[in-house]
């Protein structure tokens, strides 16, 4: 696999009042303190000991059949994505951070998924994998954990701005029968109960992730999916630009905090 590696940046359109103050408070020798929360910080104690400890974090199962992969020959040139970048926790270091991104080609913006399957099918000559097939889900684990610890980098590209744009409006556009957007609930009543459960602040930190309600690891897309089929509206399907957009909008909401992925949530 070929990943096109892009500089570390704010999010551009979005956030960047919050930026300016935050870079203005440090040079004045201040401190702020982020009040955003991760999914993390609203489990209960014995959920994050699960994510804390890689012996007993169930996703690390996926994570060591994606190292398997990782160094597995496809394609009729017989090649590893190994062949190509050598050692993932060296090559592959930041990269998850800093998707979506802009494809080449096409000028939209691609998340991690649809990266990782231009490589199979232009670099190793591969059939791409299928969305949220195990396959997908272990390759992706695997190359997320290696920036595991690092801040959510949205890039400096210009061009993104207006699918970011787009993310927000879903964000924040009702849908479904409910009549509810995603900032009804993350934005308006995060921290509060709902069925039962705690609303998180959305903010996507540690996908892929396991799931114990799926008892299965999961993608972003997956999750957006189940929220949209909760507010009984019909999802995108699998790789649509409007999820991107979403989840190029979400980046950008969580743009400086820190990956956890492999994670685990309720």
């Amino acid at each position: 696999m070929v990943f096109i590696w892009l500089l570390p940046a704010t999010f551009a359109a979005i956030g960047t009042e919050a930026c300016a103050a935050e870079e203005a408070a440090n040079k004045a020798g201040n401190k702020i303190t982020d009040s955003r929360k991760s999914g993390y910080d609203f489990m209960s104690a014995s959920t994050q000991a699960l994510q804390n400890d890689d012996s007993q974090n169930p996703a690390m199962l996926w994570v060591k059949d994606g190292e398997a992969l990782w160094g597995r020959e496809a394609g009729k040139d017989k090649k590893s994505c190994a062949s190509c970048h050598g050692a993932a926790p060296k090559s592959m270091r930041g990269v998850a951070a800093r998707y979506p991104a802009i494809e080449k080609k096409t000028r939209r913006p691609i998340n991690l998924q649809q990266r990782i399957n231009l490589c199979q099918k232009d670099h190793q000559h591969a059939a791409p994998f299928a969305p949220e097939t195990q396959e997908m889900l272990r390759i992706e684990s695997y190359v997320g954990m290696q920036s595991r610890g690092l801040a959510i980098t949205p890039p400096r590209d210009a061009r993104l701005a207006a699918f970011t744009q787009k993310g927000k409006v879903q964000f924040e556009q009702r849908m479904g029968q409910l009549d509810l957007s995603c900032a009804d609930c993350h934005d308006n009543h995060a921290g509060k109960k709902l069925g039962g459960a705690t609303i998180p602040e959305a903010h996507p930190t540690a996908y892929p992730l396991y799931r114990l309600e799926w008892q299965s690891l999961g993608s972003v897309e997956r999750r957006l999916r189940n929220c949209m089929s909760g507010v009984r509206a019909e999802p995108y399907p699998y790789g649509a630009p409007e999820f991107v957009e979403l989840e190029l909008y979400l980046a950008a909401r969580a743009a400086g905090m820190k990956l956890e992925t492999p994670g685990v949530r309720p």
